[in-house]
């Protein structure tokens, strides 16, 4: 091998490598978004309670899961009730 094959032999290796670590951190990164979304906030913290507050109830929300779940709040929601976070469906 010449001086000129060993350098772009080098520069090869060296790009494959910053793209292998760029894609591992991309990876990693990812997971922790994953994760984040996954994670849902307690219904003290958005101040969940199971009556409506006026027309806004969890059934009309656009994070409400039917028939007792929410997208974003943890622990078992009523259709009637609301939290500060409601969001109204569209539509």
């Amino acid at each position: 091998m010449n001086d000129k094959t060993q350098q772009a032999s080098l520069t090869r290796r060296g790009v494959l490598r910053t793209l292998a670590s760029v894609a591992g951190a991309g990876a990693v990164l990812e997971l922790g978004i994953i994760q984040a979304q996954a994670a849902k906030m307690a219904q003290k913290a958005v101040a969940y309670q199971d009556t409506p507050n006026g027309d806004k109830r969890c059934d009309g929300c656009a994070l409400f899961q039917a028939p007792n779940a929410c997208k974003t709040v943890d622990g078992e929601i009523s259709p009637s009730g609301y939290c500060k976070i409601w969001v109204k469906k569209a539509g």
